[in-house]
């Protein structure tokens, strides 16, 4: 049901700079070989459901919709089901099944690093025993690969790990989807069979290129400003604002926001590009607005961890960190509870939050302030009715901890079972071993752009070491990098938020533009020149990149790419859901919003 006012070409331009190709000669039915997990269960899943498929084409249940699907529904009854509602039911569940499973499977294109090396050291190896610094003993990697190859829960038992530290759910990548589309139907270009179907999933960076090293030097530059308060990043004592800025804007293949003559300004460092980012303040206004839970008051002032406390800098602390060694919890809290307004802050948020709370608090914050439904809500112009379990509160509520539950499974998915990237503080190390040969070598080589730059450099003025400073003590969880977990829930609660709320509206029209202190202790009105073009959607846009670059950048655990790829993932998944999800209602509507891209979903069962 989703329409796009883009064109789409064989070639795109993507966010990270490079041009992805249609592939439509390797689209199919059927994983890539080197992707082929549980290929055997899949494939009998899909097969079941496309005989279900045949036989409801021939018993004329597509549509469901209407008097005439409804007067179909009897032909479509199973045995001993008598009840007309029981068999609706079932016939939209065969539909949406239907629907889903003639989706193609798309391509599942790697970097080509787990290939290209033979050590595995441009692969995600955490937490599997290590025979050296950033090299992974090969059987240990191996029983990683026997377990996701065959799926059986046995195997993963068998795992070979390090230390006492155990990997982050990787038999959450095989969980089936029954609600929208399967993590196995998004890839990284669409089939010309399913022209709806969005490019989602590119090959991250590899360890070699430019854009990887430009990804490292961008997390070098977020370590070094972690405690700078950012609406302190021009003038900041240090100069790491400035110099940051500077940089980045001579790296040709950086994937941030510009100004209009191709510079990054430090007001525009960190941020995401997506609409509306870019406007007012650094920190979205649904992360700083007080709300209610019921007769709950929530400040949305947070205890953060104290500053200037970083990790992961001495190579034998962080060989133990690789090796799977359980670190403890080891940092200190802020006694002082503040309003996010640093990186320090974000990431602190993000190490132990419920992954989709920042949007149900956001939720909250938009009924606060009294924001109006989506103009496509079939309550919204009613004179009898309000929304409640459809089209309500409870509804919204529910949904977003529904859909950010399943969404894991989607980028779960991508992450073990396609990707396994390995995380920046493994790119640190790789730096590393390349500055000090004497510590040992590996077959991975990041780039000279990373190698020589300011920001290494001045990491390792302040540091004394080539390594990537760490937020938190154990550095990233042990699962791969991409896409992140954080973006995928991000971009599905964002998208759902929107197909509630007018994203269109203006944020001044409801309420006065605000800003943290630079020491986070209070508000104060923002006075930009743009204060009076903030919208929601941006908002909703900004809060998304906030998280997920708070559990990245910030932390030192995610690059720019997972963050922003995992994003329009969560919300080519979310669109999914909804279509389906269109037809549970009775009532009749068409809702649409914009997306990432700027373009515009429509959701309909009219």
């Amino acid at each position: 049901m989703e329409s796009s006012k883009k064109k789409r070409g064989a070639r795109r331009a993507s966010p990270l700079g490079v041009l992805e190709t249609t592939q439509a000669n390797l689209c199919s039915m059927e994983v890539e070989p080197d992707s082929q997990v549980s290929s055997l269960s899949r494939r009998k899943f899909m097969g079941t459901v496309a005989a279900a498929a045949a036989s409801a084409s021939a018993i004329g249940l597509s549509p469901i919709l209407g008097t005439k699907a409804e007067a179909q529904t009897a032909a479509a009854r199973p045995e001993g089901v008598v009840d007309p509602r029981v068999a609706k039911s079932y016939a939209l569940r065969v539909a949406a099944a239907t629907k889903e499973a003639l989706i193609p499977v798309p391509p599942h294109t790697t970097n080509g690093d787990e290939a290209l090396y033979p050590d595995k050291s441009g692969t995600y190896t955490k937490g599997l025993l290590q025979d050296g610094y950033g090299v992974v003993n090969l059987a240990a990697y191996q029983s990683l690969k026997t377990a996701l190859a065959t799926g059986n829960p046995a195997d993963f038992e068998n795992i070979i790990i390090g230390g006492t530290r155990t990997l982050n759910g990787p038999q959450g990548a095989l969980a089936f989807g029954l609600e929208g589309t399967d993590a196995v139907q998004f890839g990284n270009a669409p089939c010309p069979a399913d022209q709806e179907n969005v490019a989602v999933v590119p090959p991250p960076p590899a360890v070699a290129s430019p854009a990887y090293g430009t990804e490292l030097v961008e997390m070098y530059w977020g370590s070094l400003l972690r405690d700078v308060a950012f609406t302190d990043y021009a003038n900041d004592p240090s100069g790491y604002g400035q110099a940051a800025a500077a940089e980045l804007t001579n790296m040709p293949h950086y994937a941030g926001p510009r100004d209009g003559n191709g510079r990054v300004t430090p007001d525009l460092l960190f941020r995401g590009g997506y609409p509306g980012e870019t406007v007012g303040p650094y920190i979205s206004q649904l992360f700083i607005t007080p709300t209610m839970l019921g007769q709950q008051a929530i400040s949305q002032q947070y205890t953060t961890y104290a500053p200037f406390v970083d990790f992961m800098t001495d190579i034998n602390e962080w060989f133990a960190v690789q090796n799977g060694t359980d670190t403890g919890f080891r940092t200190t809290n802020d006694p002082q509870p503040r309003y996010l307004h640093n990186g320090r802050n974000l990431a602190s948020y993000t190490r132990v939050d419920v992954l989709y709370q920042a949007y149900f608090t956001a939720f909250l914050a938009l009924l606060t302030l009294g924001f109006p439904l989506n103009p496509g809500n079939p309550y919204v112009h009613s004179r009898t009715q309000n929304g409640f379990d459809t089209f309500g509160g409870p509804d919204i509520a529910a949904s977003l901890g529904g859909i950010a539950a399943r969404a894991l499974d989607v980028v779960w998915y991508q992450k073990w079972v396609i990707h396994l990237r390995h995380r920046p503080e493994s790119g640190g190390g790789l730096v590393a071993l390349q500055k000090n040969p004497s510590l040992g070598s590996a077959d991975a080589k990041v780039n000279n752009n990373v190698l020589n730059s300011q920001a290494l450099q001045a990491s390792f003025n302040k540091y004394h070491s080539y390594l990537l400073a760490q937020a938190f003590p154990e550095g990233s969880p042990t699962h791969p990098a991409y896409p992140t977990g954080h973006g995928m829930v991000g971009g599905a609660c964002i998208t759902l938020l929107k197909f509630f709320f007018d994203g269109s509206q203006l944020f001044s029209n409801f309420a006065t533009p605000m800003v943290p202190t630079n020491d986070g202790l209070s508000l104060v009105r923002y006075t930009g020149a743009d204060a009076g073009q903030m919208t929601v959607n941006g908002e909703l846009n900004k809060i998304a990149h906030n998280v997920s670059f708070g559990h990245g950048i910030h932390a030192g655990i995610h690059w720019r790419s997972d963050s922003d790829i995992s994003l329009r993932l969560g919300e080519a998944f979310a669109i999914s859901v909804l279509q389906d999800k269109a037809h549970e209602y009775n009532e009749k509507f068409t809702v649409s919003f914009q997306k990432l891209d700027g373009t515009t979903a429509i959701i309909s069962n009219q």
